[in-house]
């Protein structure tokens, strides 16, 4: 049986690519083809950006209200294939089909947000200190945006950006993770069917990554950057767009700790844990928690309880019923992953649960590691400094507030932080004082779709989601109007 082929989206047309080239797509849970996709590179960013550029004058002079009414029809028409998409989704992904089909009803709250937000590109009317002269301040959309995503959320990470960039009367060029390019395709099809004019929005396929973002870096016809992934790239990002002094919105690498104290609600702590741990793509998310942190007095206690979690934890392929966590995306993944906890071992962590690859029948031929906990590690570690990105939880203790803050703040990134206890003064001290652009007080849902997310230090620049979403894609201009006399 032949897998099925997809092709790009350039211009509102369906295109191959130059030589016809393909690459393919495969399950991470069994290595099984999934798909063959259309493999361009830098002639096909180049001619999605010249559409995307030749599309936004008519666009951006569309009334917000009318875009509106497009996002909210490409809404419509992700909700009418829903699980369509999430089943590509775990094909591709791996992640368990109720997770994907979580994140597709999630991602398209996007569109349903900034159409709203679209009418509410707001200028204003300054009062003037001089009798003949009058201010004003008005928005006006940054113009083509590049929007680069990667695997491990394949339509939040998209509607993220292309929601809020189309709302604003942007148009965009959209170039997903290789390993996940077909739940891209699924959102592009919506919007098309959804009456979105040609140019608005592209999607270019391909299996080499650095030329592609080069060319988008390098075009100065492309304003804007909206960039997810690691620090790293993050980095080599920012000293390319310098060169045009090119706009970046980033959401890069996370640390998050996950604090416990004494006083907290014991069990919904341990659930919280454990879901924002494991339970987003088996760890593969920039805010899982990382570093799980809880005072001593109930330390052993935690321990125990969150442990038996963990080993109840249901592995496997994401279309079999029940799984809560499946493959990794890829063996390099894996192997980092196994290298942080091998060295932690070495250095003289306990391994409490898990600690190896998973590879016994319906595991063999995918990329599974066991749901793993540790102890006795220390904050200098690299399992403690790094960006695990996978399902491993080291637990360390601490005593006091203070001591809790220096420690939790002791790392290059500030994403996303979780913090449980009844206390309401220790609340405000430590929302004040952790540096984290996302903190979770008994909750660790994570973020919604009305506020701002985005990180601290290294782990980005700028904001996605809530109004300042919006505002990531419009330029201010002031205009100063002389009266006469």
């Amino acid at each position: 049986m032949c897998a099925e082929h997809y092709s790009m989206y350039i211009n509102g047309q369906w295109v191959e690519a130059e030589g016809r080239g393909r690459f393919e797509v495969r399950d991470p849970a069994n290595g099984n083809l999934v798909a063959t996709v259309a493999d361009g590179g830098v002639p096909e960013v180049r001619k999605a950006i010249d559409a995307a550029h030749a599309a936004f004058p008519g666009w951006a002079s569309t009334p917000g209200k009318e875009r509106g009414a497009i996002l909210r029809k490409a809404e419509a028409r992700m909700s009418e294939r829903l699980e369509e998409i999430a089943r590509l989704m775990t094909l591709e992904n791996g992640k368990p089909f109720a997770e994907s089909k979580g994140e597709v009803g999630f991602s398209m709250g996007y569109f349903n947000w900034y159409a709203e937000e679209a009418r509410r590109a707001y200028g204003e009317t300054v009062p003037s200190p001089f009798k003949n002269k009058r201010l004003w301040v008005q928005t006006n959309p940054v113009g083509v945006v590049g929007a680069i995503t990667p695997w491990n959320f394949p339509a939040n990470m998209i509607t993220r950006k292309i929601a809020p960039a189309m709302a604003a009367g942007c148009t965009v060029v959209l170039r997903p993770a290789s390993a996940t390019p077909l739940t891209a395709l699924a959102i592009a099809r919506a919007c098309h069917e959804a009456g979105l004019p040609p140019g608005v929005l592209n999607v270019v396929t391909g299996s080499k990554s650095r030329p592609m973002a080069a060319e988008m870096m390098e075009n100065p016809k492309v304003k804007k950057i909206g960039f997810t992934g690691s620090t790293e790239v993050g980095k080599s990002l920012m000293e390319q767009a310098a060169k045009q002094i090119k706009r970046i919105t980033f959401e890069l690498g996370g640390n998050a700790p996950f604090i416990v104290f004494e006083d907290a609600d014991f069990e919904a702590a341990v659930d919280g844990a454990v879901a924002i741990k494991y339970l987003r793509v088996g760890g593969q998310s920039c805010i899982c928690a990382n570093r799980i942190y809880v005072q001593e007095s109930i330390a052993q206690r935690f321990t125990e309880a969150f442990v038996a979690k963990v080993k109840a934890l249901k592995v496997g392929p994401g279309f079999e019923p029940g799984m809560q966590v499946g493959p990794l995306i890829n063996e390099e993944t894996r192997k980092g992953i196994h290298a942080l906890v091998e060295d932690a071992k070495k250095r003289g962590a306990k391994v409490l649960a898990g600690g190896d690859y998973m590879r016994e029948g319906v595991y063999a031929k995918g990329y599974f590691y066991a749901p793993t906990v540790m102890v006795d590690v220390k904050d200098d570690w690299p399992v403690c400094q790094e960006e695990i990105f996978g399902p491993v939880a080291p637990i360390l203790t601490f005593r006091t507030e203070e001591e809790l803050i220096r420690r939790a703040n002791d790392t290059i990134f500030g994403l996303a932080c979780y913090l449980y206890t009844k206390d309401m003064p220790r609340i405000v001290r430590l929302t004040e004082q952790l540096d984290y652009g996302l903190i979770g007080v008994n909750d660790a849902a994570g973020y919604t779709h009305e506020i701002p997310f985005g990180g601290f230090k290294q782990s980005g620049l700028g904001r996605e989601g809530g109004r300042e979403g919006l505002e990531m894609y419009l330029e201010v201009k002031s205009v100063v109007l002389n009266l006469g006399a």
